[in-house]
């Protein structure tokens, strides 16, 4: 199987080049990437737990789902597509809003992207891909608040820096 490869951006989201994932995660390199929170109706979160054979961040919950664009590819197409891929379900996404981060890795790597934030509305249970996700839950968004600061050991650390730019959109925005 080939490695997949990331979109590389500069700051203003223009592609200028690709490169193999694992090589820009350990170069640390600025790549266009996507974050997708799913809603329910209770206004609770649907978080997943990343899968426990998973190269970094294994049985950490984070956002909904993740990962990159591929090549051609529309952030709504790329938000669909991984949707589908680790928790079975499709829903309407709608982008909120984009910015930069840079996390390091306990295991040297690095993220470095450039993150598209989406929202959906889904009311159902997902049928999660085992190779992908350990287990998902409903969380109030205020109770998510509270968790990451009393256990953020537990959470991504993508997702403690988008939630927390997630959560101030949604007070600024009343979405």
């Amino acid at each position: 199987m080939t490695e997949e490869n990331v979109i590389l951006v500069n700051e203003n989201d223009e592609q200028i080049g690709l490169m193999p994932k694992l090589e820009a995660h350990e170069k640390a390199v600025l790549h266009r990437a996507f974050s997708v929170f799913v809603l329910n109706d209770k206004n609770q979160l649907m978080l997943q737990q990343r899968a426990h054979h998973k190269y970094h961040s294994p049985m950490l919950w984070t956002n909904t789902c993740c990962s990159h664009q591929r090549e051609s590819e529309t952030n709504l197409e790329a938000g669909n597509r991984r949707l589908m891929e680790e928790m079975g379900f499709e829903t309407p996404l709608k982008e909120l809003f984009h910015f930069i981060y840079k996390a390091p890795f306990d295991n040297g790597l690095t993220e470095h992207e450039l993150d598209h934030v989406m929202i959906g509305n889904y009311n159902e249970a997902p049928l999660i891909n085992s190779d992908e996700v350990e287990s998902w839950k409903w969380m109030d968004i205020e109770a998510v608040k509270e968790d990451i600061l009393i256990h953020p050991e537990i959470y991504t650390v993508w997702f403690k820096i988008i939630f927390d730019k997630f959560y101030h959109y949604l007070e600024a925005h009343k979405v």
